[in-house]
């Protein structure tokens, strides 16, 4: 049987709405990162025919001038489209035991609000949300080797 390589693919789009107020803050090298969560709704039909209503809580990270864009423009309840990919990361908690979460790290995120902060009509949030939301975080290629970073190059 032939060798087979896998496809080296991590991708989530997810629609939701903020659970509470994004966190924001920055590193140690003044880069700016921002967290937050989102419930997705999933509505299905059951056995009995009956509709029913699925919620998952997702955690997303942005970086950048991404995280200053949610900072400025989300709040609790701020309905988003992410884009990004799943990360996993291990932390040690205060009774020092390891917890590794799984999250979202967004590449773009879409705001979905009409009225959003520092907008004072719906055409200036569109032409300003175009561009800020689809600002793509590249602050993680440094960590890739050069077989990967190659690929990335090659695709765009």
């Amino acid at each position: 049987m032939a060798d087979l390589k896998m496809p080296e693919l991590n991708s989530v789009i997810i629609a939701g709405n903020l659970t509470k107020d994004p966190v924001f803050r920055e590193t140690s090298n003044n880069t700016p990162v921002v967290n937050f969560h989102i419930a997705a709704n999933r509505r299905y039909k059951d056995s009995n025919n009956q509709w029913q209503e699925d919620v998952c809580y997702v955690g997303v990270v942005a970086w950048n001038k991404l995280a200053d864009s949610c900072r400025d423009r989300l709040k609790k309840g701020s309905a988003v489209l992410v884009d990004g990919e799943l990360q996993s990361r291990t932390f040690k908690t205060e009774d020092d035991k390891n917890r590794t979460i799984v999250e979202i790290k967004a590449k773009r995120i879409q705001f979905l609000n009409k009225n959003s902060k520092n907008h004072s009509s719906e055409e200036d949030y569109e032409s300003s949300s175009n561009e800020d939301s689809d600002y793509e975080d590249n602050s993680f290629d440094k960590f890739l080797s050069d077989d990967e970073a190659d690929l990335i190059s090659n695709d765009k």
